[in-house]
C-alpha cells in the first residue's frame, strides 16, 4: 500500500498537547488528514443526509457498521455493487467496525441503558439513579431506542460472540475470521479486527478476561487477514487492518493491551472499550504512550467537543461518533457557548442563525426560528438541517485541530474553546 501514514507536525510545547500531531493516511479512495472526524453510516447511509451533504459539511471519511450491514442488505449484495463507497454513493475513503460494539451493545448493556461513557456526575453508577443516563442509553446502532426484553441479543464465548438477529431472532455466530471475511466483502478502506467491548460497570476480572480474549482474537483477525491476500503476482489487497485496545478503565489492563497489539503487525490501532467521562484522556494517554510513533489511532466512538480536544491531546488521529446526528435529531445543536436546545421556547421568535459566523448550509439560509418550527410542526427537514449544522460544527472544530498543531498554537486553541464551551459544560452539570 506504499506509506500509508506520514506525521507532518507534532504540537509545540509540553503538558497534555505535546502529544497532539498532524498527519495524513493514504487510502485508494483518497487522502485522510488528520486529526479527522469520521462520520458514521451506520446502515450505508449518514441518517437524514445525502453523501454529498456530508461531504460538504467537511467530513472525508465514513464508517459503515458491519453487523447490520451483515443482517441487511448483506455482504455480498455490498460487494457486488463494488464496495461500500460505491454502494452509498460515496466516492472518498471508507472504514468499517468489526462488530465488537454489538458484544456490549446487544450483550451486557442490551436493554439497560448502559451508556459506554459514564457520566462525570456518576462515579458509581452501580449506585446512582437511573435518569442520569436517560440520554446517554446505549441502542443497536440503528438509533431505535431503549429496549425492555430481559433477555440479551448477543452471548460472548471464547471462540465469538453468538447474536440473535433484533430482525427475526435468528441466529448468527461472528468469529474473528467471520468477521474479516465480511468485512472484506464490504470493501472499506480500513477496517477493525473483531474484538470484545466490554461494560463499564464490568469488575476488574471480567475486563481481564475480555482483553485476553481481545488479544486472541486480534491475533486471529490479523491471520486471516493476512491468508486472504491473492497469491503473489496478483493485485493485492489495499485494505487496511486496525487492531484493538481494550482494557475499561483500568491503567494496567489499558498498558498490557497496547503493548500486545502494539507489538503486532497491524496498519494503525484503534482505542475501543468503555471509560468514565473524567477519564477518557487519561486513558488515552496510557495507551498512546506505549502504541507505536508511526502508525495512526482511532479513537471508536468519542464524538462531544470536549472528549475530542482531549484525545487529539493524548495523540489520537481518528474519531467516529453517532453523537453529532443523533444529537440534531433530538433538537440539541453544538455552538461555541454550549449546547442548544432548538425546542426551546426563546427559539420560536429568534430570526438569528443557530451559530453567528458559521459557514454551514443551515446557518447561512435558515434562523433558529425556523428550524424551531420545523421540530415543533414534526417536519423531516428539521433533521436534515440540525444534521448538517453540527456535522459542520465538529468536522471544522477537528480541522481547526489540525491547523492549530501545523500552526504550534494547539494548546491556545484549546483553552480558547473550553473557557466558554466549558464553563457551559460544568454550568450544565451542576
Amino acid at each position: 500500500m506504499g506509506e500509508f501514514f506520514s506525521r507532518e507536525a507534532r504540537a509545540k510545547g509540553s503538558g497534555a498537547s505535546s502529544g497532539a500531531r498532524a498527519g495524513i493516511i493514504a487510502t485508494p479512495h483518497g487522502r485522510i488528514e488528520t486529526p479527522a472526524f469520521v462520520a458514521v453510516g451506520t446502515r450505508a447511509a449518514v441518517k437524514a443526509l445525502t453523501p454529498d451533504e456530508v461531504r460538504k459539511a467537511g467530513v472525508s471519511v465514513v464508517l459503515g457498521n458491519t453487523y447490520h450491514l451483515y443482517l441487511e442488505p448483506g455482504e455480498r449484495v455490498v460487494a457486488a455493487a463494488g464496495g461500500l463507497g460505491k454502494f452509498m454513493g460515496w466516492s472518498g475513503p471508507t472504514m468499517t467496525d468489526s462488530g465488537g460494539f454489538q458484544a456490549f451493545s446487544l450483550g451486557a448493556g442490551f436493554g439497560k441503558r448502559i451508556p459506554k461513557i459514564l457520566p462525570s456526575s456518576s462515579p458509581s453508577l452501580q449506585n446512582s439513579h437511573p435518569n442520569i443516563l436517560e440520554n446517554v442509553g446505549v441502542s443497536d446502532g440503528g438509533d431505535r431506542g431503549s429496549r425492555e426484553e430481559s433477555a440479551p441479543l448477543a452471548v460472548v464465548t471464547d471462540e465469538g460472540v453468538l447474536f440473535r438477529s433484533y430482525r427475526d431472532g435468528s441466529e448468527h455466530f461472528f468469529t474473528p475470521e467471520r468477521s474479516i471475511a465480511i468485512q472484506h466483502a464490504l470493501g472499506a478502506d480500513i477496517i477493525f479486527a473483531f474484538d470484545e467491548c466490554t461494560s463499564p460497570l464490568a469488575p476488574y476480572e471480567y475486563q481481564k478476561e475480555a482483553t485476553a480474549r481481545t488479544h486472541r482474537w486480534a491475533k486471529r483477525s490479523l491471520r486471516a487477514h493476512l491468508e486472504a491476500r491473492p497469491p503473489r503476482g496478483e493485485e493485492q489487497r489495499t485494505q487496511a487492518l486496525f487492531g484493538v485496545v481494550q482494557g475499561g478503565r483500568f491503567e494496567d489492563l489499558r498498558r498490557e493491551s497496547a503493548r500486545v497489539i502494539g507489538a503486532l503487525d497491524f496498519d494503525g490501532f484503534g482505542i475501543g472499550g468503555s471509560f468514565g467521562k473524567e477519564d477518557i484522556e487519561t486513558a488515552v494517554g496510557w495507551v498512546n504512550e506505549v502504541l507505536p510513533e508511526d502508525k495512526p489511532r482511532h479513537l471508536l466512538g468519542i464524538g462531544e467537543p470536549e472528549d475530542l480536544f482531549g484525545a487529539v491531546a493524548r495523540g489520537c488521529d481518528l474519531f467516529d461518533c453517532v453523537a453529532p446526528t443523533r444529537m440534531a435529531r433530538h433538537g440539541s445543536l453544538y455552538t461555541y457557548r454550549g449546547k442548544l436546545n432548538i425546542r426551546n421556547a426563546d427559539c420560536v421568535r429568534d430570526h438569528s442563525p443557530i451559530e453567528a459566523g458559521c459557514g454551514c448550509y443551515t446557518c447561512t439560509n435558515f434562523t433558529r426560528s425556523y428550524l424551531a418550527h420545523l421540530f415543533r410542526s414534526g417536519e423531516l427537514l428539521a433533521y436534515t438541517l440540525a444534521s448538517i449544522h453540527n456535522l459542520f460544527f465538529i468536522a471544522s472544530l477537528v480541522r481547526k485541530m489540525r491547523e492549530a498543531i501545523l500552526a504550534g498554537s494547539f494548546e491556545s486553541l484549546r483553552a480558547g474553546f473550553m473557557s466558554v464551551y466549558g464553563q457551559s459544560i460544568k454550568s450544565l452539570d451542576a
